[in-house]
């Protein structure tokens, strides 16, 4: 199975005039290689995760996630990582950032196949490794939205909508509620984004 993928891979892979790969393949490979680390450390102890397994999820070679990353920590250091996640997610006015948050989520899991926020539930899971989630969940999530919002209680405020949004994504990715979703991703934010919102602006 694992050669199939690999030979899809190398077959669309492009060169560049140098013989190297295609900036365009290179980063969209290192976007498989995350992508299939973090669909690892959802379901599985970060110590038991090898780089075999994340390059046969990945459809690549161990060798090229080192070219990439260099070594087993420093990709899951990236995945651990909620920087990126939490520019997209935080990229609108207060005003409407109750509902482009509800419809980044969905978008995110219908689409994409990934939460942006969903791994830090599997924290107990990862020992020391959890705590790092927990640290940068607080200071690259949290905090950055405490400091998007106006009048009291900003702290309290900011977790009730991550809670939110936290709850939202276990109900849709994990436990795949059939009602959420057969619904359509339009009705779901109209119904859901007014309550998250009320948070952010009381």
């Amino acid at each position: 199975m694992r050669s199939s993928k690999t030979a899809t891979v190398t077959a669309t892979t492009g060169t560049a005039p140098d013989g190297g790969p295609n900036r365009r393949d290179a980063e969209a490979t290192k976007a498989a290689i995350l992508r299939a680390a973090r669909h690892l450390l959802a379901r599985h102890a970060h110590g038991d995760i090898t780089l075999k397994a994340v390059a046969e999820r990945a459809g690549v070679s161990p060798p090229l996630i080192m070219k990439y990353f260099g070594n087993k920590e420093a990709l899951f250091a990236q995945v651990m990582s909620f920087e990126e996640d939490a520019t997209a997610l935080l990229d609108a006015p207060l005003e409407d950032l109750g509902r482009h948050m509800v419809r980044h989520v969905l978008v995110s899991q219908s689409e994409r196949g990934a939460d942006p926020l969903l791994r830090i539930v599997f924290a107990p899971l990862h020992g020391n490794q959890g705590d790092t989630l927990r640290t940068n969940f607080r200071t690259q999530v949290s905090d950055r939205l405490v400091l998007r919002l106006d009048g009291p209680d900003a702290g309290l405020r900011a977790e009730l909508a991550l809670s939110m949004l936290l709850g939202l994504g276990v109900m849709y990715g994990i436990a795949r509620g059939g009602e959420l979703r057969a619904t359509p991703l339009d009705v779901v934010v109209e119904r859901y984004a007014p309550a998250l919102q009320a948070c952010l602006t009381p």
